[in-house]
């Protein structure tokens, strides 16, 4: 889509279940030059398991990221094995967009840098 702001987005699939892992807690954090991270925004997946702007608005810029996914608090499992995930992220591009998915299974999770 031509001229559409730049963004990070998700999809968060639960593969135990072959359903998009819907109602997942996301956090992003910009990290400043000292490294300490300064949150952008706390938003939560939505019925497809997405997150289409997880900038919530604000402008993307060339710099280390990080996302931390409530993985713990989908579950719904005090004794689940994975409580969360944090994926660090360096943009350096800030004129395109990043699309970063999260699989899910009980004792397994996978990333990737998607289209």
């Amino acid at each position: 889509m031509a001229g559409a702001r730049p963004t990070i987005s998700t999809h968060v699939l639960d593969l135990a279940s072959g359903e998009p892992a819907r109602g997942v807690g996301v956090a992003l954090f910009r990290l400043a030059d000292d490294g300490s991270p300064e949150l952008v925004a706390e938003l939560t997946t939505d019925t497809d398991g997405r997150i289409a702007d997880l900038l919530d608005g604000t402008a993307l810029a060339s710099g280390d990221y990080q996302l931390a996914f409530d993985v713990g608090g989908y579950v719904d499992d005090p004794d689940a094995f994975f409580q969360s995930a944090a994926l660090a992220l360096r943009i350096t591009d800030a004129d395109r967009s990043y699309h970063v998915p999260l699989l899910l299974s009980p004792f397994g999770m996978s990333t990737y840098r998607g289209s």
